[in-house]
């Protein structure tokens, strides 16, 4: 019998979707797939294969879960089995070299943006900046490396101190700094290709910002900043009644890119001018946020998943009646 399987390298942020699963009487079967072996003269199982593989498994000591990963979804799809979150999606999980690339066909505006490796490199692509700049890893999740700087001196004692971190990949990101009117930025959380909501992110933290209830209990992977000050506003808050032409983008994006589920990061600047610089393709839901609008991210993709498995329950049973009456 079919069933969904999930891949993934982190199970604390599968929970919720376990729990998803179960109310609905899915049938599933979790892929860990941090390390393995993938026998290519076997043909894999029948089912709906849903990808959430993560750009920061290394941070787990998973360093080439999204390798494995990638050669498991060539397999499922060399075979025609339905992938949610292809190999496609996946090549725009773990770069956002990639990600900008793609986003630039669909008109989506993205802050300037120079990809640079070497410590050399790095500072001399930042002269290119015309004020104040961030560095972030190209391979990346929950703003892993993101920091911000208003002088070449203080990228440079960076760069060559102690404290700097290399991205995985080897290549840093310098990117212009986008000043917001207020300290949040803005995620479009999309399932089965479709919107489901917004999210207003509050940054005044800092740039890491994992919306995991995982994240929220002491992850030293997964900081979210000091602790806020008493009667402080939620950090994630669901926009009610969101409406922008970006959604329409953003879907065309994502169905042309083998993306079926992701969350989609967005600034605004003081003119109001929008730009787009992360495409979560393994994204998590905030509980509390998710409580108070009374929507819920893991109920909706299971739904999705379970839709899909049921389409493909009922185009095998009808094939099989086909062939039995032949």
């Amino acid at each position: 019998m079919s069933k969904i399987y999930v891949i993934h390298e982190n199970s604390a942020w599968v929970e919720p979707l376990r729990a998803a699963f179960s109310q609905q009487g899915l049938p599933y079967e979790e892929w860990f797939l941090d390390e393995g072996t993938l026998d290519l003269s076997v043909a894999p199982p029948q089912g709906v294969f849903y990808n959430r593989m993560s750009a920061s498994s290394h941070t787990r000591d998973h360093r080439y879960a999204p390798e494995y990963t990638g050669a498991v979804l060539a397999w499922l799809q060399s075979h025609g089995r339905r992938v949610v979150n292809n190999g496609r999606a996946l090549q725009l999980e773990v770069s956002k070299v990639a990600q900008y690339a793609a986003l630039a066909d669909y008109g989506i505006r993205t802050p300037r943006t120079i990809a640079a490796v070497g410590r050399q490199h790095i500072v001399k692509a930042a002269g290119k900046m015309p004020g104040s700049f961030i560095t972030k890893h190209n391979r990346a999740g929950k703003g892993l490396g993101v920091q911000l700087f208003h002088s070449l001196e203080a990228l440079e004692g960076y760069v060559n101190g102690d404290a700097f971190e290399p991205s995985i990949d080897g290549i840093t990101l310098i990117q212009e700094y986008i000043r917001a009117p207020e300290p949040y930025i803005t995620r479009v959380e999309f399932v089965g290709g479709k919107f489901l909501y917004a999210v207003r992110v509050d940054t005044s933290l800092g740039f890491e910002l994992c919306p995991a209830d995982a994240c929220q209990v002491g992850d030293a992977f997964c900081p979210v900043g000091a602790t806020a000050p008493a009667a402080a506003a939620p950090r994630f808050e669901i926009v009610q009644d969101f409406d922008h032409p970006i959604i329409e983008r953003y879907q065309r994006f994502i169905a042309d890119n083998g993306i079926g589920i992701a969350g989609i990061e967005f600034i605004a600047d003081e003119n109001g001018e929008l730009y787009t610089y992360d495409v979560n393709t393994n994204t998590n839901y905030n509980s509390d946020a998710e409580a108070a609008a009374g929507l819920y991210g893991m109920q909706a993709i299971a739904r999705y998943l379970g839709r899909e498995l049921g389409e493909q329950r009922a185009a095998q049973a009808a094939a099989q009646s086909v062939a039995a009456a032949a």
